[in-house]
């Protein structure tokens, strides 16, 4: 006789106004732990990832990046405006645990869906908000968003070199970090429910998300007013060679340049620079010279070198090469589905793994409203003719 694996967050139910990145990709991290996560959508239009393309089609509204952050969910179309809207939201409040969104602050008071409010229907009920830059302050009403957040934390600012352009991070940097810490902040309200009985507010934000990321770097500045910038150490560069680039990590060993002089198979300077302040100081001339000598070789050649001498390096690769690499497989990094709209697809699995818990697709990224009719009987929602509520 098996026994059957009981996710950690079964039984929890979940209701998500969130959209695109931060808020969805908590959810969704809740809704693989085994969270019944209902998403709300707006009738017709739903979370603003499905129009990501610009183009209304059904395939276009069930995109591959909205398919990325929403497995594990049921849509329910609900509109918040109506006042039959307002009553669902409230009737399933009084059978959730949770409330997430990543509105503005102050857009989910305005909606009648705040926790002040909700707490008098529900007492239990958590309430979690992303947002920007927080709920209060100067920037509490201005719109948020990844790059945004890059811009104004400090993130952009650094640079390898100085005579690097400043740009934006390529990837949402802001957003993920974010949504999991949300996914703390309310696995942490969960938890604390179970000592007190009373849920509370769950707030985190882009901005803080980022100065956060950057703690070690904030003390050293607090203290010694100097600034830390990991990928300006002078012994740690992105090298071209003849068939691609490298990235050499030179530290955390003893002798750092000289083992990377005996790699490269060039005289030994290390005598000549044997501090991180003189190393400093001459970081142009090391880095030329580490350049200049990996573009005589491929990159197998030179990790190979570099990894004899026990050195911190790896291969630059494409997100294809990547998505390729047998160690992805090998964490089950990679969940193949078959969509009802899209057809085959491959998702991003959970980077938490859980022995007793492994990942499991209980339900596809939804249709938009797919599962209303399903929702309106299970809770005995009311949606009188007059209102709009989209089926």
């Amino acid at each position: 006789m098996t026994n059957k694996n009981i996710m950690p967050l079964e039984g929890v139910r979940i209701l998500d106004f969130t959209q695109v990145m931060l808020g969805p990709c908590a959810t969704q991290m809740l809704a693989d732990f085994g969270a019944d996560v209902i998403k709300v959508e707006r009738p017709g239009a739903g979370d603003l990832s499905r129009n990501f393309f610009g183009e209304v089609s059904e395939l276009a509204m069930n995109n591959a990046v909205f398919s990325s952050l929403n497995r594990n969910k049921r849509s329910i179309e609900i509109d918040t405006k109506a006042e039959s809207g307002k009553q669902m939201v409230h009737d399933l409040v009084k059978s959730c645990d949770v409330v997430v969104d990543n509105f503005r602050a102050g857009v989910m008071d305005r909606l009648g869906f705040g926790y002040d409010e909700l707490s008098k229907i529900n007492p239990r009920i958590i309430c979690a908000s992303g947002t920007g830059f927080g709920e209060t302050g100067p920037y509490a009403h201005k719109g948020g968003q990844d790059v945004l957040a890059q811009a104004m934390s400090g993130v952009m600012e650094k640079t390898a070199d100085p005579s690097i352009p400043k740009s934006i991070y390529p990837t949402t940097l802001c957003d993920y970090t974010a949504g999991m810490h949300l996914t703390q902040g309310i696995m942490a309200a969960l938890l604390a429910r179970e000592k007190t009985g009373r849920g509370q507010k769950v707030a985190v934000s882009l901005y803080d998300s980022m100065i956060a990321m950057q703690m070690q770097e904030a003390a050293q500045w607090s203290k010694h007013r100097e600034v830390l910038n990991w990928a300006a150490m002078p012994l740690t560069g992105v090298f071209e060679t003849t068939n691609g680039a490298v990235v050499v990590v030179g530290a955390f060993k003893p002798k750092p340049l000289q083992d990377i002089c005996i790699a490269l198979g060039i005289d030994d300077v290390s005598d000549e620079y044997p501090d991180l302040k003189s190393q400093r100081e001459h970081k142009p001339f090391l880095q030329k010279l580490f350049r200049d000598n990996f573009a005589t070789n491929t990159s197998e050649h030179w990790l190979e070198r570099l990894e004899e001498r026990d050195l911190l390096c790896a291969p630059v690769k494409s997100l294809d090469e990547a998505l390729a690499d047998p160690q992805t497989a090998i964490n089950n990094m990679l969940v193949a589905i078959e969509h009802p709209v899209l057809g085959d697809i491959t998702l991003v699995g959970s980077p938490v793994h859980l022995s007793d818990a492994p990942l499991e697709i209980r339900h596809m990224p939804p249709k938009l409203g797919e599962h209303t009719q399903d929702i309106i009987k299970e809770f005995g929602l009311v949606t009188p003719a007059s209102e709009s509520v989209a089926i």
